[in-house]
């Protein structure tokens, strides 16, 4: 997209699990896609900034205190902005209720689609039973994802060099693995009846980073993705109609509508 393209307003906008603080957190594609996308209401659903990673070692550059700028920005133009906390972002959960440059932090919420559906926001990982049991296996896991992320960085230098498209390693092996796809499965159908013990018609999470809009026995499951390999947002239309929009290889932007995004995510 460029500069002299339109911006291009929603109703709202679910972006989740950007990492900042981390080397894989693709911010300039983040800001690239937020300069280029508005909303009346932002929902950050979680691992927006990445504290387990800045604990270990301080890693902030300016794309990334760029993208907490644009986002404040947003917020002093009359978005609202709503930030759910996840686990790389726990450190947020002491200030429930409270406000950061107009951000408000909640635990999680119910969003009210246009259509009249309610949603239920929350970051997820509270139904994740290896972070909430074995935080340890946890950190292992992550070590074992920044690894996948370097290899991913090494196989698309290489693909861009003969003109192919973004190819997301960790994307195609939780496709592939079967424990993976079972493991993402099971979160789905948590997620999905923890959303209709809430009495709401649906949710929108992330965690997981697997972008999908799926209905299933009556139920709406959304995942925002990340951006960290997706790059990935949820938006809501006027209309009550929802969406994913891919900006890994946007140039111009790809918008995925429910059914697609199910299978490419």
């Amino acid at each position: 997209m460029t500069e002299s393209e339109p911006e291009r307003r929603f109703r709202t906008l679910f972006i989740s699990d950007v990492h900042l603080g981390t080397r894989g957190c693709q911010a300039d594609r983040l800001l690239d896609f937020l300069k280029f996308h508005d909303a009346d209401t932002i929902y950050l659903v979680g691992d927006i900034v990445d504290g387990w990673a800045l604990k270990a070692g301080w890693y902030w550059p300016q794309a990334h205190n760029d993208v907490v700028q644009k986002l404040l920005r947003k917020g002093r133009k009359g978005c609202r902005i709503i930030y759910i906390p996840g686990n790389h972002d726990e450190f947020l959960r002491n200030y429930y209720g409270t406000h950061f440059g107009g951000i408000e932090v909640v635990e999680q919420t119910t969003h009210q689609g246009a259509d009249g559906r309610r949603y239920l926001i929350i970051h997820g990982d509270i139904f994740d039973l290896v972070v909430q049991n074995a935080r340890w296996l946890a950190h292992l896991g992550d070590r074992a994802y920044d690894f996948a992320i370097q290899m991913n960085r090494f196989v698309n230098m290489f693909r861009r060099m003969f003109g192919r498209p973004y190819w997301s390693l960790s994307q195609w092996a939780k496709l592939k693995v079967k424990n993976a796809v079972n493991y993402i499965g099971a979160f789905e159908r948590t997620l999905a009846a923890e959303a209709r013990r809430c009495d709401a018609q649906g949710v929108i999470c992330g965690h997981i980073h697997f972008a999908t809009i799926r209905d299933e026995h009556g139920i709406r499951y959304i995942n925002c993705g990340d951006w960290v390999e997706s790059c990935t947002a949820v938006v809501e239309h006027d209309d009550g109609r929802f969406e994913i929009i891919n900006w890994a290889n946007a140039s111009p932007p790809v918008a995925l509508p429910a059914p697609l995004a199910a299978r490419a995510a």
